[in-house]
């Protein structure tokens, strides 16, 4: 038998383009002698499809598509069978009333085989507000060349059962268990699985176990994109009975592969990549398809000489082009000479087009405004935050006006305590490199200068050889430059420290007293915790940001504003 994966990047509620695409695999899949294609989890409708499904017109479309699907089948492709995620109305009144389900197509017609058991609800997923949880596992048997292949299914999270791979794992059945007595020859896993550090890893040693337990060759398929804030890396594969990989996908691309399951042979693969090339190809994709699948054609962001704009630039010239991004230098009275030659020169290696608006003047009207109502000039912080909303502001209207994205250019480290301003830097319609601390992005950016990024950046269509960043941006200390010879280490503690009992406090949910009384001088730590909770209104407001990590700021952050 031989199985065609489809490795697709779907428009969240594009049925029609959707369907588009699932029809293109099928004509790959017959062309290349395939006898069943798969593809992802709800893979007509895009993953997560959220509240649409409680459109009921959204939910009815997809009979027609599956009925159009199915016509395709039966006059270019009759003997092929297709599987495709669907969402399933259950028969009664009771709420949820859809189930996360597969379909099997074939020329005569189709048929639900297989529903989701495992439903996630934690960090960026809320299935139990949409579906219902199965009982059971899927069995499907397909007879091809005088043999019957038991095929067992399973859909995403039906496959995250071993806690002690994954130090966890959510309350239900389990569906591996539920297959062991079932004799099967091949477990497939439709999945819909976002992108973050580590997880492809973590991907192949859950798969690795249940191929061992069913004592059977085991097909992950994974979507691919980027859907608002969450990167699906695609990143597909197949083990084989003893849990060794013999074939993958492409990271971060759409993909189609035929595979022979008789001969169970491997299939030359793409060559491993290092962990900040996968976490740049991931960014890339997740700025390329939120920028493409929101309609817009190009880029802007303010280019202040520092790191955080830098990587920014980089990143969004990798995805578009650089002539979709422009860059415009806002010097104030504090910026350095170097800040604006070094901006300078970054847009000139990555070819951008900048425009510079120095901002005193603005600075000083401002200033005249408001002593008649403050009764003396803005100081301060007052003072520091009016210049970052008159950058914020002068990039919004030429975003509005140009028809651009404007890219908010602030990290992790500063969202998580507060070291931003609304209305100001944090502007802007998606935040880029906001789930990266400081150091995340420090080193990212010496990898880019480094030789082992050639061949990355030469794929990527950026400059092959030579400084990226440049050595000026990368030795340069933090410094928001609001005034004068200030430094990010003036308000705040080391970004080495200060990065360390932040991913403590956010991704390890660590006790703040036992984090003090153990590692850190409580007084820093009780500090770090102040600032993260009181920077909860600004995070609020925030755009939304591509999520690399086990725990963004986004739809799976739910801290309260007004909390203790």
């Amino acid at each position: 038998m031989r199985l065609s994966l489809a490795q697709l990047n779907p428009l969240i509620g594009d049925l029609s383009g959707n369907s588009k695409k699932i029809i293109a695999a099928c004509k790959d899949a017959y062309k290349n002698n395939a006898n069943l294609l798969i593809t992802p989890e709800l893979s007509i409708l895009g993953y997560p499809p959220r509240d649409l499904l409680f459109n009921p017109l959204f939910l009815e479309h997809q009979w027609d598509i599956l009925d159009e699907i199915v016509t395709y089948i039966a006059e270019k492709t009759p003997q092929l069978t297709l599987l495709v995620g669907i969402a399933e109305p259950a028969q009664d009144l009771q709420v949820p009333n859809l189930f996360n389900s597969i379909a099997l197509l074939k020329s005569s017609g189709w048929e639900v085989i297989a529903r989701k058991q495992l439903l996630p609800t934690y960090d960026v997923f809320d299935e139990k507000r949409y579906f219902r949880a199965a009982q059971k596992s899927g069995v499907i048997l397909l007879t091809e060349n005088e043999r019957t292949w038991r095929l067992g299914l399973t859909i995403c999270e039906d496959l995250w059962v071993e806690e002690g791979i994954q130090g966890h794992r959510i309350e239900g059945p389990d569906p591996i268990a539920d297959l062991t007595s079932k004799k099967i020859d091949l477990l497939l896993n439709l999945s819909a699985s976002p992108f973050t550090h580590g997880k492809g890893l973590l991907r192949q040693r859950l798969a690795s176990k249940a191929a061992k337990r069913l004592n059977c060759p085991v097909i992950y398929l994974n979507q691919v994109g980027g859907n608002d804030e969450l990167i699906f890396d695609g990143s597909s594969f197949i083990t084989d009975q003893k849990g060794k990989k013999t074939l993958s996908l492409p990271l971060c691309k759409e993909s189609i592969v035929t595979w022979d399951a008789t001969s169970n042979s491997s299939i030359s693969s793409p060559s491993l990549k290092e962990d900040q090339e996968i976490l740049l190809q991931a960014l890339v994709l997740g700025v390329k398809d939120y920028v493409g699948k929101c309609g817009f054609k190009s880029v802007l962001l303010g280019l202040s000489g520092g790191i955080d704009s830098a990587l920014v630039a980089i990143i969004a010239c990798a995805a578009l082009g650089a002539e979709k991004v422009s860059g415009i230098l806002m010097p104030s009275p504090w910026s350095s000479e170097g800040s604006i030659i070094d901006a300078n020169n970054l847009a000139k290696r990555l070819g951008i087009k900048t425009s510079t608006i120095p901002i005193a003047s603005l600075m000083e009207n401002y200033d005249i405004t408001l002593k008649t109502t403050l009764g003396k000039l803005p100081q301060g912080l007052t003072a520091e935050n009016l210049q970052a909303r008159i950058r914020g502001t002068l990039l919004m209207a030429i975003a509005n006006e140009q028809k651009h994205l404007l890219l908010s250019t602030g990290n992790k480290s500063e969202l998580a305590v507060g070291y931003c301003t609304l209305y100001g830097d944090m502007n802007g319609g998606l935040a880029v490199i906001g789930d990266l601390y400081k150091t995340n992005i420090f080193d990212l950016c010496h990898w880019l200068d480094s030789n082992n990024a050639y061949q990355c950046r030469s794929d990527l269509g950026l400059p092959k050889t030579g400084d990226l960043v440049g050595s000026a941006i990368l030795n340069k200390p933090p410094s928001a430059e609001l005034s004068p010879n200030q430094l990010d280490s003036d308000s705040l503690p080391d970004y080495e420290v200060l990065d360390k009992i932040l991913k403590a406090l956010i991704e390890d949910r660590s006790n703040y007293k036992t984090l003090a009384s153990k590692e850190y001088p409580s007084a820093l730590v009780t500090k770090v915790k102040k600032l993260l909770k009181n920077a909860e209104f600004k995070r609020r407001q925030a755009p939304p940001t591509l999520k690399v990590s086990e725990q963004a700021f986004g739809s799976g952050w739910r801290i309260p504003i007004a909390s203790t």
